[in-house]
């Protein structure tokens, strides 16, 4: 089996849809030998966010000196980025004994996608000696396939409106979804909560004796990216630097400066500088990137509603001037939910139909924004839009790319194909 070939598998799983639930992922560890039972594992579920702080912790135990696994979702460019070892996108040449030795235990067990590499990732961190997992939910928690770990500490950043199908209708349906990684006398951390997701947070913690963290409370920040301060039990620090971009990055620096604090008190051997250095080096595409000096283009993964107020937020920190967007969403997302925070600050959107999964048809966009007035066009792939974006933009203009990463990550790959952005695509307003 060649890495093609084993990617081909493992998406061809996708005919198995989205199945929220854990009996398969048990089923397929259980067969591997169980390879979560030799790691100490950090669970982050979430709404937005969860990414950010995953990769910030997965930093700090690196830099501490732990061999350290993160796996988080989806990916910008290669399948290999959902699972790193010391920082490190998994070698493609590994997974094809990876993904035939899940295949190969995995007869009779209709597992998803996601299961499927859930269960690859924990065979990967136990293979390659690592010490540290930091695990991210796909979706949801309770039902979770990366539910199926004991970890040793729990972390919850904000919950906000995202999934209705699949977690709830209202927030504090969806907060106890996310709740349900909280395990019995493991501590959990969460971040700022809207009252109704903070209240079922903390009933779940509550009811399962877990110490509970909360953002705020008994954990504080403040200053600015280049002089950033935290306070929380036992960790006391000035003049951090955060190199993620957005006041939002701030308060994921730290709570996952709380979760550290938490380790601390676990036996982890967390030095200051190990925290310090993790602000300095983090990296996480395609969340508030510029390519070019602003204003030019600013890619963003923001695909809800509480995303696209982040957005908005840090373009009026930087004076709120009218955008030109290139958008798409994905799934079930409306226009009027994910996108009406932004209406007041877009000049016109190019929109697209987002690559690689079920897709918003552009025209949809289109309609919604004409009905705010607003000058738009539809495009049928996201290097048409670009090119016709940047054409179209005054200079002063930054343009914004948003709505689905998977969209930042196709105009991402056709920015890294030709950084002068002089893309020979054909124009197809509509």
């Amino acid at each position: 089996m060649t890495p093609d070939e084993s990617l081909a598998y493992l998406y061809g799983l996708q005919q198995f849809g989205i199945k929220l639930g854990l009996e398969n992922i048990r089923g397929l560890l259980r067969r591997l030998g169980d390879p979560q039972n030799g790691l100490r594992c950090l669970h982050v579920a979430g709404t937005n966010g969860k990414g950010s702080v995953s990769v910030l912790l997965a930093e700090m135990l690196r830099h501490a000196g732990y061999r350290t696994g993160l796996y988080t979702s989806p990916h910008l460019h290669s399948f290999a980025e959902r699972v790193r070892i010391d920082g490190e996108p998994l070698e493609l040449d590994r997974l094809p004994a990876l993904v035939e030795e899940v295949r190969a235990v995995g007869e009779g067990i209709p597992a998803t996608f996601f299961e499927a590499t859930t269960a690859l990732a924990l065979l990967a961190f136990r293979q390659a000696g690592v010490e540290v997992a930091v695990l991210e939910t796909g979706m949801g928690g309770r039902l979770d396939a990366t539910n199926a770990v004991d970890p040793v500490a729990c972390l919850i950043t904000p919950v906000a409106f995202d999934h209705q199908e699949h977690l709830g209708a209202t927030l504090a349906a969806i907060a106890a979804e996310k709740a349900g990684i909280i395990k019995p006398g493991v501590p959990v951390v969460s971040g700022l909560q809207e009252s109704a997701a903070a209240a079922v947070i903390a009933a779940t913690a509550a009811e399962r004796d877990a110490e509970l963290w909360q953002a705020g409370t008994d954990y504080q920040w403040g200053g600015t990216h280049a002089a950033m301060w935290f306070r929380g039990p036992g960790l006391s620090l000035d003049g951090l630097r955060c190199a993620l971009a957005g006041d939002h990055q701030l308060a994921n620096y730290a709570q996952a400066l709380a979760g550290a604090a938490c380790l601390r008190r676990c036996h982890f051997a967390l030095p200051d500088a190990a925290l310090r250095r993790a602000g300095e080096t983090v990296r996480w595409p395609g969340r508030l990137e510029w390519w070019g000096e602003p204003p030019a283009i600013l890619l963003d993964g923001a695909h809800n509603a509480a995303g696209a107020s982040v957005l908005v937020r840090y373009l009026d920190g930087r004076g709120g001037r009218p955008v030109s967007l290139v958008g798409g969403l994905c799934g079930l997302r409306r226009p009027d939910e994910v996108l009406e925070p932004l209406a007041g600050m877009i000049d016109r959107i190019y929109a697209v139909p987002v690559p690689e999964v079920a897709t918003v048809a552009p025209e949809e966009l289109v309609g919604w924004a004409r009905r705010r007035h607003l000058s738009a066009a539809a495009f049928s792939t996201p290097g048409a839009a670009l090119a016709a974006a940047l054409d179209g933009r005054h200079p002063s203009e930054p343009l914004v790319v948003a709505g689905s990463l998977y969209l930042v990550a196709a105009v991402r790959s056709l920015l890294c194909a030709d950084a002068a952005w002089s893309l020979s695509v054909e124009r197809e307003d509509r």
